[in-house]
């Protein structure tokens, strides 16, 4: 039987995997979290499927997305990421990486973790989007808004409202797989049982 999917991961083993297994699955680890927004602010201006591609050198590149290593990294550590040619070598996006690890890390202390905060804006709660095609989907919404205007103030930086929005459709704060998608009713129940 040939399951069906949402397009945007179609014809490719590495996405639909991705899709199959990951996307949309509440996420409240806050080192998973933080890899995903590393991860979406290296995209920005990119296709997922390239960071996709290159997750496992980003991880490794990255000391596995540990923000306390992050935050430590001098220009010795930056230099051996802008010439390691199996990431992104995106000087802006490396120093804004720094950036967010240490506004990740402070939000960690005032909230008891980050993912207590982020959730904080669903109130705990995924939302249960029901898009039949693709291109009813938006690429942000005021709530991703919102939280990227807030992260901001706290000193992200590469943090818009789409690569927010992305952020939610990825860590499971939303249900943006497509009604007749097979996934789209496992999501909701995942979300159900939180």
């Amino acid at each position: 039987m040939c399951l069906k999917r949402c397009q945007w991961c179609l014809g490719d083993t590495l996405y639909e995997s991705y899709h199959d297994n990951e996307w949309g699955v509440p996420i409240f680890d806050d080192t998973l979290l933080f890899e995903f927004l590393v991860l979406e602010t290296f995209q920005s201006g990119l296709s997922w499927i390239t960071i996709l591609r290159k997750r496992e050198f980003f991880r490794e590149a990255f000391d596995n997305f540990d923000a306390q290593k992050i935050v430590t990294y001098n220009e010795a550590k930056i230099n051996t990421l802008l010439n390691n040619p199996k990431i992104i070598r995106n000087k802006a996006k490396i120093m804004a990486t720094i950036a967010n690890a240490k506004a990740f890390i402070e939000i960690k202390e005032k909230k008891g973790s980050f993912a207590n905060y982020i959730w904080d804006f669903v109130d705990g709660k995924p939302i249960q989007n029901k898009y039949k095609t693709s291109e009813e989907m938006p690429v942000t919404n005021d709530l991703a808004k919102k939280i990227a205007k807030e992260l901001k103030e706290k000193g992200f930086k590469f943090i818009g409202p789409i690569v927010m929005y992305s952020h939610m459709e990825a860590t499971g704060m939303m249900n943006n797989h497509l009604i007749d998608c097979f996934r789209y009713e496992q999501i909701n129940a995942l979300h159900q049982k939180i």
